[in-house]
């Protein structure tokens, strides 16, 4: 698993434009490692590849289950009075053991191309929607402790130092 710090995780990724057996490889190696650490989604980028891709299986607030692989995501949150968030902890596989709050609109759309390269639209709300605003802000270069105040990021740290022994270097394996 590739660690905050690491330059691929604090760039934006690169388009995909091939839609071929190598990217296959990837989105099943990647849906391997996802599972592996437990976790409900995973950016190319968290595997040290600089691609605009990600892979999910995460429930919504109705528990009901959303599989998928975005291609070169496009995000689309509500606005206005529309606009509601969601003030939950939230956590990253490339910073593991760690989980803080972090406030994000509660329904998201995301926008972008499967593994063939047509067009997919995935939705939804609770931890579905949170997953599909964090993975796809992986694929811009951000991790979601780029979006904590001061504070809650010393915090994340603090967890994060106390948990490492549980997730040493090669995690998970």
């Amino acid at each position: 698993m590739t660690r905050w710090g690491t330059p691929v995780m604090h760039r934006p990724q690169q388009r995909v434009l091939a839609y071929d057996d190598t990217l296959r490889e990837l989105v099943a190696d990647m849906v391997a490692t996802m599972y592996a650490a437990d976790g409900v989604g995973l950016a190319a980028c968290q595997i040290g590849t600089d691609l605009a891709v990600f892979v999910f299986d995460c429930p919504d607030d109705s528990d009901a289950h959303t599989i998928g692989v975005v291609c070169n995501p496009e995000l689309t949150l509500p606005e206005g009075k529309e606009r509601q968030l969601d003030e939950a902890d939230e956590g990253c596989l490339s910073f593991p053991g760690a989980f803080v709050e972090c406030a994000r609109p509660d329904f998201a759309t995301v926008t972008g191309t499967g593994l063939d390269g047509s067009p997919v639209t995935f939705s939804g709300n609770g931890l579905l929607a949170r997953c599909l605003q964090h993975e796809t802000d992986h694929t811009r270069g951000t991790v979601f402790g780029d979006r904590l105040s001061t504070k809650l990021r010393k915090k994340l740290q603090k967890a994060h130092d106390k948990a490492a022994d549980e997730y040493p270097e090669g995690w998970p394996a």
